[in-house]
C-alpha cells in the first residue's frame, strides 16, 4: 500500500504542482459560488412567506417550513459523495458543470410550483422534493470549487482566493435578502403569497442559467491534469481515504461544524429570530440582514490574507474563542426590540461567521492529498447538515419548547467549545508558514 502524506506533505503540492490556473478560470469559480448561497439562504430569509404559502398560516408552518429546509439537506453528504467520487475520478471541471446544471433546474421549477391554494397539502410535498434535489446537488457544489482553487492558487495566496469564493457565497446571500426584502417591501401581502415570492426564485434561476455558461470556459485543475497525466488517479477514493486519512477527517469535520453552526445560526437564521423572537417586522428583519451579509463580504478576504500571512492554526483559533464568547450576548442584544441593538447583534454575529468560513475555506482542502480531495470534503459535509441544516430547525423549536431566547447563543458557544481543542492542535498548512518554517 502507498504511502499517506501528511497534511504538512500536501501543504506542499504547490512546490511541485503543474502551473495554476488562468485568472479568468480562478475568477469564474470563485465567483460562481454566488449562486448556490443565493438559494440556501433565500429560503431561509423567505421562510415566514413560504410558510404561508405552502402550509397556510399558524406559528406550526414556520416550523414546518424550517423542518423541509433542515430534511432536504440530509441529501447534502449523499450529494458531496456522489459528486465527489466523480471529482476524484472525472475531474473538478465535470463536478461543477454537472452541479450547477442541476441547480439551474430546481431553481426553475421551484418558481414555477403550485402553492397551497391551488393544490392543497401536495404543494408542500412537491416543494420539499425540490429542496432534496437542490440539497443533492448543493453536496458537490462548494467542495468541488474549494478544492478547484486551492489546486489552482498560486500557493502564498490559497487563503485569499479561496476566502474569495467564501466571500463571493455571502455575495449570493446578500443579494438574496436583498432581493426578498425588496420584494416583500414592494409588495402587499396578498400579492405577495399569490405570485410575488416567485419572483426571488426566478431571479435565481436566470443567475444560475448564467453561471453555467460561464462554467463551460473553465478549464480543468492543473493539479488534478497532473493526476491524470501520471495516472496517479484512485479508482476508489472514498475508501482510501476512509482507511488512510481518519484524522485529517476527524480535523475537517470539527472545522465545518464550526463554520456551518456560525453560519446558519449566526447569519441565516437571525432574520427568522428577528421576526419571531424579537418583534421585528419582516421587512426590517431582511434589512438589517442586508447590512450584516456586507460585514461579512468585507471581512471575509482580511480573514483569508490573514491566515495567508500567520498561518490557518491561528486565525482559526481566533475566530473560535470568538464563537465561544460572543454569541449569547449577541442573541441578547436582538431580543431587545431597538434597531440598533439589533443591528450590532447581527452585524458581529456575522464577522464572526464570515471569518470562520474564510479560513476554513482553504484549510479544509490542505487536509488532504489531490486524489482523494473532494471525497474527505464530502465526507465532512455530514458536519454541515448536522450543524448547519438542522440548526435553525432545532433553534426554533427549542425556543419555543422552552421560552428561552439565548438557546441560538448556547448552540454557537457549545460547538465552538468542543472545537477549540481541535484546532489548537491543527497542523499548520499554509506554505507561507511552512516555507519560512523551512519545511
Amino acid at each position: 500500500m502507498p504511502s499517506t502524506p501528511s497534511p504538512r506533505t500536501t501543504s506542499h503540492e504547490a512546490d511541485h504542482a503543474p502551473p495554476v490556473l488562468p485568472r479568468t478560470s480562478i475568477g469564474v469559480a470563485a465567483f460562481s459560488t454566488v449562486v448556490e448561497w443565493y438559494d440556501f439562504t433565500l429560503y431561509l430569509y423567505m421562510t415566514t412567506v413560504l410558510s404561508r404559502v405552502f402550509f397556510g398560516p399558524g406559528a406550526s408552518s414556520v416550523l414546518t417550513t424550517l423542518a423541509v429546509f433542515a430534511i432536504a439537506y440530509v441529501m447534502r453528504p449523499l450529494g458531496a459523495l456522489v459528486f465527489g467520487h466523480i471529482g476524484d475520478r472525472l475531474g473538478r471541471r465535470k463536478v461543477m458543470l454537472a452541479s450547477m446544471s442541476v441547480m439551474t433546474a430546481a431553481m426553475l421549477v421551484t418558481a414555477l410550483l403550485p402553492t397551497r391554494e391551488q393544490l392543497g397539502s401536495t404543494a408542500g410535498v412537491l416543494l420539499l422534493l425540490l429542496r432534496c434535489v437542490m440539497g443533492f446537488s448543493v453536496g458537490g457544489e462548494y467542495t468541488g470549487v474549494m478544492a478547484y482553487l486551492v489546486e489552482g492558487a498560486p500557493p502564498r495566496r490559497r487563503g485569499l482566493i479561496a476566502s474569495l469564493a467564501s466571500a463571493a457565497s455571502e455575495v449570493g446571500a446578500l443579494l438574496a435578502v436583498g432581493v426578498a426584502a425588496l420584494t416583500t417591501a414592494t409588495m402587499s401581502r396578498p400579492a405577495l403569497d399569490a405570485w410575488g415570492w416567485r419572483i426571488p426564485f426566478l431571479v435565481g434561476a436566470l443567475l444560475a442559467a448564467g453561471t453555467l455558461i460561464a462554467r463551460s470556459t473553465l478549464q480543468e485543475s492543473p493539479a488534478f491534469e497532473e493526476l491524470q497525466r501520471t495516472r496517479a488517479t484512485d479508482r476508489a477514493p472514498l475508501r482510501r481515504t476512509l482507511r488512510t486519512r481518519r484524522p485529517a477527517l476527524y480535523r475537517t469535520f470539527t472545522i465545518s461544524a464550526l463554520g456551518s453552526i456560525t453560519y446558519y445560526v449566526g447569519i441565516t437564521y437571525v432574520p427568522t429570530y428577528l421576526t419571531s423572537v424579537g418583534g421585528v417586522a419582516e421587512s426590517d428583519a431582511l434589512w438589517l440582514s442586508t447590512v450584516a451579509s456586507a460585514a461579512v463580504i468585507a471581512v471575509t478576504p482580511l480573514a483569508g490574507t490573514l491566515a495567508d500571512r500567520i498561518g490557518r492554526r491561528p486565525t482559526l483559533v481566533v475566530f473560535g474563542i470568538l464563537s465561544l464568547v460572543l454569541p449569547v450576548s449577541m442573541f441578547a442584544f436582538m431580543t431587545h426590540g431597538h434597531a440598533a441593538t439589533a443591528l450590532t447583534g447581527a452585524v458581529v454575529l456575522a464577522l464572526v461567521a464570515g471569518g470562520v468560513s474564510a479560513v476554513g475555506a482553504s484549510s479544509t482542502p490542505e487536509q488532504f492529498p489531490v486524489s482523494g480531495r473532494l471525497s474527505g470534503l464530502a465526507v465532512a459535509t455530514v458536519a454541515t447538515t448536522v450543524f448547519g441544516g438542522f440548526t435553525p430547525y432545532l433553534s426554533q423549536a427549542l425556543i419555543e419548547s422552552t421560552g428561552w431566547k439565548l438557546v441560538p447563543g448556547v448552540m454557537v458557544a457549545a460547538v465552538a467549545l468542543l472545537a477549540l481543542p481541535v484546532l489548537w492542535r491543527l497542523p499548520e498548512t499554509a506554505p507561507t508558514r511552512l516555507a519560512r518554517a523551512g519545511r
